[in-house]
């Protein structure tokens, strides 16, 4: 019986040792196989770095340049620009120009008719200076003035005058012909006349000028040559582009202006040139300028209906207050025709005052006399060529001294 037990408990731990094994077994083959180790390998927390010791961690990289670094040349970050050699920016303020004054362009006057006018004035020298002054050289001398524009009336009046005088000197040097011509001259072209360009307003707005007259004849150019002499008197300028119909009329004259410190008040092409005139008059006062410019739409004198509308820009102008000046602006090179633009003018608007250009040019200085007789009314200004002081005072003495010659 001993022996039955025994060999029962001995059949149960063979059988509880294979199992312990397969189960052992099993195990080991699902647990994934690892690197074999002796010791545990514990890690200390970082020491504290000594005085004058390197901290191991966090460790900053030290800065290193492009060349160090290799970075190809896109990548490389640009440089700081250099402050004197910054680009300026695109759009800057135009430079502001000091005119010449008005008494330095008087000195030009004289020297540059001179050298366009003498076959008036030497030529009727010439032909005085005639030991017998008959018929035929009165008649050269009737011919002279009217080739030169002086007109038929005024050639006539000077040419009876001459021969009175002629006749009662007698005797005729050089020098008394050319100072009886000169005074005669001076008669013709007037020298009582008020050639002052009215800019002051009687109330307390700014002076108003309004400048007319046909495309071609240099208005708008005048119109900013005007402001430059203004500004060079130390007064300042508004400018009222209202020639709407003519291509780049208003950038011309806001050229004109911003060379000079001038606002130039403008619309939109083919506006209406009343409105703009209005506005830059309402603008002046606000601003306290001394003086408003505006230059009008250059019609042709023969559109009847363009005309009219001149004639509105000057009404809706007068509601600021009157208008102090209204230049007319004639090509001097034109002669006979630019009578009959003036006449035309005259009949629109109250011309007071009368620009003439080109006069350096081939211009004949007898249209002086003739515009002036024609309207009654005296020229003001001249302009001697393209530069943008040309634009002078006319003053009668330098103009017939400049005929002449010395």
């Amino acid at each position: 019986m001993e022996i039955v037990i025994l060999a029962v408990v001995i059949a149960l731990v063979a059988v509880g040792a294979i199992s312990g094994l397969v189960i052992s077994g099993r195990r080991k083959k699902q647990l994934p196989p690892s690197a074999p180790q002796s010791t545990p390998t514990i890690t200390a927390p970082p020491a504290e770095p000594h005085v004058g010791d390197e901290a191991e961690t966090p460790r900053e990289e030290p800065r290193r340049t492009i060349e160090e670094v290799g970075l190809p040349e896109a990548e490389a970050p640009a440089e700081a620009p250099d402050e004197a050699a910054a680009p300026a920016p695109a759009e800057t303020a135009p430079e502001i120009e000091v005119p010449e004054p008005t008494a330095g362009r008087l000195v030009r006057l004289r020297a540059r008719l001179a050298r366009s006018q003498n076959s008036l004035g030497k030529g009727l020298l010439t032909l005085l200076s005639r030991e017998h002054l008959d018929e035929d050289t009165w008649e050269e001398i009737e011919e002279t003035l009217l080739i030169a524009d002086v007109g038929v009336a005024p050639t006539q009046e000077l040419v009876e005058r001459l021969r009175e005088r002629v006749r009662v000197l007698g005797t005729r040097t050089p020098d008394e012909l050319r100072a009886l011509l000169r005074e005669e001259l001076l008669t013709l072209i007037g020298t009582d006349f008020d050639r002052a360009v009215k800019t002051e307003s009687g109330v307390d707005t700014p002076g108003v000028v309004m400048v007319v007259g046909v495309n071609g004849t240099g208005k708008t150019t005048t119109t900013g040559k005007l402001a430059r002499v203004l500004v060079a008197d130390g007064r300042s300028v508004v400018l009222g582009a209202a020639d709407t119909f003519r291509a780049a009329a208003a950038d011309q004259l806001q050229t004109w202006g911003e060379r000079v410190g001038a606002r130039t008040v403008r619309g939109p092409e083919g506006g209406d040139p009343a409105s703009i005139a209005f506005d830059a008059v309402k603008e002046g006062i606000a601003e306290g300028a001394d003086v408003v410019l505006i230059d009008t739409a250059g019609r042709l004198h023969t559109k009847t209906g363009l005309m009219d509308e001149l004639g509105k820009v000057k009404r809706v102008v007068e509601k600021h207050g009157p208008l102090d000046e209204i230049l007319l602006v004639l090509d001097a090179t034109t002669g006979q025709n630019g009578l009959v633009q003036a006449r035309v003018f005259a009949e629109v608007v109250d011309i007071t005052g009368i620009v003439l250009t080109k006069l350096d040019g081939t211009a004949k200085g007898g249209i002086v006399v003739a515009v002036q007789r024609e309207l009654g009314v005296p020229v003001k200004l001249v302009g001697l060529g393209e530069g943008p002081d040309d634009l002078a005072p006319f003053e009668p003495e330098a103009f017939v001294d400049a005929l002449i010659g010395d």
